[in-house]
């Protein structure tokens, strides 16, 4: 581990640096971690969505699937413990407020 007084890497050596892109600031593996609650909530909005659903109770549950998803995107832009993880959650969020926006147009 550097000192706290050492200069950090350049950037360009960051970006290239799979440490800096999949470990968290104190060294720990950060690709895939126990789900956080929002995650849990879309994976039992999955599992509901499964069964056979009256139009109106699949809109809900579709809402309530793509609202946690929001969640845990924007948890992930804020605060992932590494920038793989940070844009992981960009990625879905875009890819969220897409489909939000296609549904609502």
């Amino acid at each position: 581990m550097t000192s706290p007084s050492a200069s950090p890497a350049p950037l360009s050596a960051r970006l290239t640096s799979a440490d800096w892109w999949f470990r968290s600031p104190d060294g720990r593996l950060a690709v895939a971690q126990v789900p956080n609650p929002a995650l849990w909530v879309w994976l039992a909005a999955v599992v509901v969505g499964l069964s056979d659903l009256s139009d109106e109770h699949d809109l809900v549950v579709t809402g309530i699937r793509r609202g946690a998803l929001l969640a845990w995107a924007l948890d992930e832009l804020v605060r992932g413990s590494s920038p793989f993880r940070r844009v992981v959650g960009a990625v879905v969020l875009v890819g969220q407020l897409g489909l939000v926006a296609v549904d609502w147009s």
